[in-house]
């Protein structure tokens, strides 16, 4: 079989070297995503400081954010939400969680993917949630 990279020209540019995507078979990786807009590069809801730290952030828009990234690359690599087997959360801050599962809750109303969610110290680009996914393609 052939392993098939995706970057979907309807998601974020990556910020280091890797795909959106990579599809083998009928499985389809998703790289970890978060909120950043396509367009702007801005995460929603974030302010920082005039240094570049955090200073404010919403979660719920960041988580809102990030799974329609991963819709974007998942429909560009020939599948969508309702395909998705697996999903990996990382959180800044574990206080999130519930404001975070609410709204991942509104995406995965007949399809409940595995899920696992962990804390993490810190993640690229000052954003408070990245999410990875496998799925299968269509």
């Amino acid at each position: 079989m052939k392993i098939e990279q995706i970057n979907s020209p309807l998601a974020p540019k990556a910020l280091g070297n890797y795909s959106h995507a990579v599809v083998y078979g009928d499985l389809i990786f998703v790289s970890g995503m978060a909120a950043r807009d396509p367009k702007t590069n801005q995460v929603p809801g974030l302010e920082l400081d005039s240094s570049g730290r955090k200073i404010k952030y919403d979660i719920r828009q960041e988580t809102r954010g990030t799974l329609e990234n991963i819709k974007r690359i998942l429909e560009s690599a020939g599948s969508s939400l309702a395909h998705i087997l697996e999903v990996n959360v990382y959180l800044t801050d574990m206080n999130d969680f519930a404001e975070y599962n609410e709204v991942y809750s509104t995406y995965f109303v007949n399809n409940q993917p595995a899920r696992t969610t962990v804390g993490v110290a810190a993640l690229p680009g000052n954003i408070s949630i990245e999410m990875r996914v496998v799925a299968v393609k269509l």
